[in-house]
């Protein structure tokens, strides 16, 4: 068993944490870069803006702030004053977790629009997360000549608590968003996850949870555990930029998921599109076409997925249809 507090243990765990920042940023880096279509197409009016949209971009550039602070701090040779670079680098990581279980749980509340119960708590849930976030600095660091910003003891017991909240509040939001596309539908009778986008729903919000429960379960663990200062916060970032990466690829996902519209083919025609207002006009054929019927997943507007109409589903910059959620649909008579 090494000896966690010695100075040749101190430097090298120091050395590991620079080569693990420096890995992960350059990551983040590259995830940031490859999906900045999306955040243009949003900025420049390409595709239409949507409330809860905000906590998507808030999460994605408070943890690039987070990341060029921890730049600053490692790689700088001035003289700077660490303590306030690593604070608002540890708030700004911890700020990038809390804003990815938003992101989560915003699909939930979706979900649950009709029960005011159900929102209701997940907000206090939300609130109460918020409430250690804006308390919870993990290590305090000062200015070594020679060797530059160095951390130094500092309490864990908050910065624990905030990643064991993370942990929970995605369980209960991943609980409830499966109660609402798989069980609830079963208990009264129609299909469970019985949609594309229930199913990708679904599906996103599980990988999410099981990304997010493995770091933040590695950060807690190393936390409480308390080896040094160094190993106390090693596992910070990869929580906060796996979390913030798996957050921001779902969302990107519901934006831009198309719900898809029904098409009718007849053997002797073209394919007839129904997402045209007027369709062409087809000849009534002399005999009696062969007519295949495609299925399409279609809901009314008491399914609650129709609510996730705010997060923009339906075709990428195509937004004059997607109201079509607003009543139900129905399948052209085919004669």
């Amino acid at each position: 068993m090494p000896n966690w507090h010695s100075p040749s243990e101190l430097a090298t765990d120091a050395l590991m944490y620079i080569k693990l920042m420096h890995a992960l940023i350059g990551l983040y880096a590259w995830e940031f870069i490859v999906s900045l279509d999306f955040d243009w197409a949003i900025l420049s009016g390409k595709k239409k803006f949507r409330w809860p949209l905000t906590f998507y971009f808030a999460g994605r550039y408070v943890l690039l702030f987070a990341i060029i602070g921890a730049l600053i701090g490692m790689d700088t040779s001035v003289e700077v004053n660490c303590k306030a670079v690593y604070d608002f680098s540890e708030f700004a990581g911890d700020a990038a977790v809390g804003l990815a279980c938003i992101n989560l749980s915003l699909r939930t509340i979706a979900l649950w629009s009709k029960n005011k119960w159900i929102i209701g708590i997940l907000v206090v849930i939300i609130l109460g997360h918020w409430s250690l976030i804006l308390q919870g600095m993990p290590v305090s660091a000062t200015w070594v000549p020679g060797v530059g910003c160095t951390f130094v003891e500092g309490n864990t017991i908050i910065p624990a608590a905030i990643f064991v909240y993370s942990m929970c509040f995605d369980f209960v939001v991943l609980c409830l968003t499966a109660y609402k596309l798989a069980w609830d539908p079963r208990r009264t009778g129609s299909s469970p996850l019985h949609t594309k986008l229930a199913r990708m729903i679904f599906t996103d919000g599980l990988v999410y949870f099981i990304v997010a429960f493995l770091a933040n379960l590695t950060v807690t663990v190393f936390m409480i555990l308390d080896l040094n200062p160094v190993m106390s916060v090693l596992f910070n970032a990869p929580a906060a930029i796996a979390s913030t990466i798996m957050a921001s690829w779902a969302v990107r996902r519901l934006y831009n998921f198309d719900l898809g519209y029904p098409e009718v083919y007849h053997s002797d025609q073209q394919p007839i599109n129904f997402r045209s207002p007027h369709p062409p006009q087809v000849p009534r054929p002399t005999t009696e076409p062969t007519v295949i019927h495609v299925d399409v997943d279609t809901f009314s507007q008491g399914h609650p997925l129709s609510d996730l109409e705010a997060y923009g589903t339906g075709k990428p910059g195509n937004d004059s249809h997607s109201s079509h959620g607003d009543e139900e649909q129905k399948r052209p008579e085919v004669l």
